[in-house]
């Protein structure tokens, strides 16, 4: 038949990876925390698919870190949508909220994420890559 389309022409696509939503996998991730015996709190909910997550974490000490999303170069091509995260600043209460502050003027949907990991350490609930 004239004109018509090639069956095969039809089923061409490229299988793009899916990225899992922002809610999603702030959920996973406090679902995990508890597991671990830990606590964990959503302090500022963001957009629901793609809102950049900043997670806070307390130590025993009072020391706080607070990690973002790493750099685009840090992104192995082979894992492409996975998250990972980076160790932005490590201090006091003050220090981690101006941080907070001046990444919500940036992006105003961020989520921030507050957690005080139980038997698993902040490093083993996220992917941080290396500074």
């Amino acid at each position: 038949m004239a004109g018509a389309a090639q069956p095969e022409k039809l089923l061409q696509f490229t299988a793009q990876p899916m990225r899992v939503t922002s809610d999603l996998f702030v959920s996973a991730l406090l679902r995990r925390v508890f597991a671990s015996g830990g606590y964990g709190a959503v302090m500022r909910r963001g957009a629901f698919e793609a809102g950049a997550i900043f997670v806070t974490s307390r130590d025993r000490f009072g020391e706080t870190t607070l990690f973002g999303p790493a750099a685009q170069a840090s992104y192995d091509d082979a894992k492409p949508d996975e998250r990972l995260f980076a160790e932005l600043i490590r201090g006091g209460d003050a220090e981690v909220e101006a941080r907070l502050a001046k990444e919500q003027r940036f992006d105003p949907d961020i989520w921030v994420v507050e957690i005080e990991a139980g038997g698993e350490s902040p490093a083993e609930l996220l992917s941080v890559t290396a500074p």
